[in-house]
C-alpha cells in the first residue's frame, strides 16, 4: 500500500510520499514513488504514484526517457507549453501502460492500476495540480479541493481536513503532513517510512528543498509524540460522558 499527499497552498506546492511497498508482511521493500522534472527558469514538475509498481516505474521510465529524446511525435513533460497539457501528457502514458498488460493477455486492468498526483509550475502560468485516474482521466485541485491524496487515505485525511489552511507556510505544512503520515503509519503496517519531500516555492521555477525523512529521524519522532500526548490530553479535558442511570 501507499500514502501520498499533494497540497496547494499560496505559497506554492507541497509533496509527500511514504516509500514502502509489499506484497504481505513478509516481503516488504522500499521504492520512491516521488519525481521530480526540473528545467530551471521554465518549469518544474512532480509527480507522485500509488498503485502496481511495475506499472507506475514504467509510466516514469517512459516519462523520463522522452524528456530525453523529444520529437515531435513523442512529447515530453519538459516540451508541452501548459502544465494542463503535461497532465493530459501523463495520463495518456499511464493508460499506455495498462493497456499493454491487456494487449499480452493480461484480463483485468485493476491488477495493473495506478493512480499518480501531479504538480507543478510551468513558466507563465500559475502552479497547478492534478489527481490522475488509472482510466486515464483526470481532475484538477482548487479552492474547494485544495489537496490530493492517493493510497491509503482515510486515516490521515481527517488531520488534513481538520487543520489545512491555505495561508500556513511550508514548516506549518510539512509539520500538518508528518502528523497525518504518522496517523497513517499507527493504522496501517502497509504505509512507512522513510518520507520523500518536495517544497515548491510559487514562480520559482526552480525545485525547491527537497529530500527524505527517515524513520530514526528524531523530528519525526517527537512529532509522533507530540501528537500522541496531545490527543490524550485533548481528550481528558473534555467533559466527562454521563452516563443514563437505570
Amino acid at each position: 500500500m501507499t500514502y501520498c499527499v499533494g497540497m496547494m497552498l499560496d505559497e506554492g506546492l507541497v509533496f509527500m510520499s511514504d516509500t514502502r511497498t509489499n506484497a504481505g508482511l513478509d516481503n516488504i521493500s522500499t521504492f520512491k514513488k516521488m519525481t521530480i522534472w526540473e528545467a530551471p527558469g521554465d518549469r518544474v514538475i512532480t509527480l507522485l504514484s500509488s498503485g502496481n509498481l511495475a506499472t507506475t516505474q514504467s509510466v516514469v521510465s517512459l516519462l523520463d526517457e522522452r524528456t530525453k529524446s523529444p520529437d515531435d511525435r513523442t512529447p515530453s513533460v519538459l516540451g508541452v507549453p501548459s502544465m494542463f497539457q503535461v497532465a493530459r501528457l501523463v495520463a495518456a502514458t499511464l493508460r499506455e501502460v495498462i493497456d499493454k498488460h491487456r494487449d499480452a493477455g493480461q484480463e483485468a486492468d485493476s491488477a495493473f492500476g495506478a493512480t499518480l498526483i501531479l504538480g507543478g509550475q510551468i513558466a507563465g502560468s500559475p502552479p497547478r495540480l492534478f489527481l490522475i485516474y488509472p482510466e486515464g482521466n483526470f481532475i484538477e485541485a482548487g479552492a474547494d479541493t485544495p489537496f490530493f491524496q492517493i493510497g491509503e487515505t482515510k486515516y490521515g485525511r481527517p488531520i488534513l481536513v481538520r487543520a489545512y489552511d491555505p495561508a500556513m507556510n511550508f514548516e506549518d505544512a510539512m509539520r500538518l503532513l508528518l502528523v497525518s503520515f504518522d496517523s497513517t503509519v499507527k493504522a496501517n503496517l502497509t504505509v512507512g517510512a522513510p518520507f520523500d519531500f518536495h517544497v515548491y516555492q510559487k514562480d520559482s521555477l526552480t525545485a525547491g528543498p527537497h529530500g527524505r525523512i527517515e524513520i530514526d529521524d528524531p523530528y519525526l519522532h517527537t512529532v509522533a509524540n507530540g501528537w500522541g500526548s496531545a490527543l490524550q490530553e485533548a481528550l481528558e479535558s473534555l467533559p466527562k460522558f454521563s452516563l443514563p442511570k437505570g
